[in-house]
């Protein structure tokens, strides 16, 4: 079956293309990266020729590039279909020819939710990690997990519902369940003197580099510690390597569960009342805290350049989405300014 965009580039094309500029991001992206193989795999686990009118649909490899732009430049499925419309080169990344017309908003949005209902942008991450290996990049040394609270899309209110209880006396009385805003997975949580409502996201970063190798997301009440092997069986280490955390994953039962799994133990120490760390632990906190600036930088440029501050969507699950999708966009970017270096 044709898809809408299999021809060759019209006329517009090739004169937006003789015109001189300067390299951008995805320029960059499209030199060190091969999308033979990711488009692919979209195509095989999607599988559409046709969209819900009964149109060509647009390509999937074309959408997913969409998405990296959307996370590149921190923009709404409304602001990314209009500037898909305006950019030539946001049009030429993508693959969409300046004769035909752009997906909307709603058609972006649908694309999003089939990737997630699917299960494909955890696979997409190890495929664009695989290329960044290939490339001379040994990223699967190590890991170093952490985790960050990401504040909920919805304001919480607070809302309280009285409900009669079931008994057959008299004046029996009523049950009163609390709830807040309309995003019900999100969770309360106190970090230092500030209360968050929202949740939590869980990476994993390579040691040499801080390209993200895994990641997915919790309410925030959910404890750093209990998500350890969940964060690091995501990433397919080889035995031995070492898995670096901080004071917040201390504690026998994780680092038995490290040692059984065939890990190195590199979870720093953590003092307790009448029991004060020796000077060989301090040694060795303070040379695990060295590793540890790659996963908080990442953790910064994720908030501050991919807007993952505060989550675009409701639910675990969605949360956990856009995280995936952002460690790519993350991924790529860094990547191509390494190869420029």
């Amino acid at each position: 079956m044709p898809t809408r965009f299999d021809h060759g580039r019209g006329f517009a094309d090739q004169a937006a293309l003789k015109r001189r500029r300067r390299p951008k991001t995805p320029d960059k992206i499209d030199q060190i990266m091969d999308w033979k193989p990711i488009e692919h795999f979209l195509n095989k686990k999607l599988g559409r020729r046709r969209n819900a009118a009964g149109n060509p649909a647009y390509p999937a490899l074309s959408m997913f590039k969409a998405l990296l732009l959307q996370s590149w430049y921190d923009l709404s499925d409304r602001e990314l279909s209009d500037n898909l419309e305006d950019r030539i080169s946001f049009s030429h990344f993508c693959g969409f020819s300046l004769d035909h017309e752009v997906p909307d908003n709603s058609t972006i949005c649908r694309f999003r939710n089939a990737l997630h209902d699917k299960g494909l942008v955890e696979p997409l991450l190890d495929m664009v990690n695989e290329q960044i290996a290939r490339g001379g990049l040994e990223i699967k040394t190590g890991i170093i997990v952490d985790a960050s609270l990401v504040e909920s899309a919805r304001r919480p209110r607070k809302q309280q519902d009285v409900i009669p209880l079931d008994n057959d006396e008299e004046d029996a009385g009523y049950e009163v369940k609390t709830s807040y805003s309309g995003d019900v997975d999100a969770a309360w949580t106190k970090k230092g003197q500030k209360y968050c409502y929202g949740y939590k996201a869980h990476i994993g970063v390579d040691p040499e580099y801080g390209f993200v190798l895994s990641g997915h997301a919790t309410p925030a009440n959910r404890a750093d510690c209990k998500e350890l092997m969940n964060v690091v069986q995501r990433c397919s280490l080889e035995k031995g390597s070492p898995v670096w955390a901080d004071k917040g994953y201390y504690g026998r039962k994780y680092s038995l569960a490290l040692e059984k799994a065939g890990y190195f133990d590199g979870i720093m120490y953590k003092a307790s009342r009448g029991h004060p760390l020796s000077e060989a632990k301090r040694l060795v906190n303070r040379a695990i805290s060295r590793f540890r600036g790659k996963v908080e930088r990442a953790f910064g440029t994720l908030k501050k350049d991919h807007r993952m501050a505060r989550a675009r969507y409701l639910g675990t699950a969605k949360v956990g989405m856009q995280l995936l999708l952002d460690s790519i966009a993350f991924n790529l970017k860094k990547a191509a300014r390494m190869a420029e270096a």
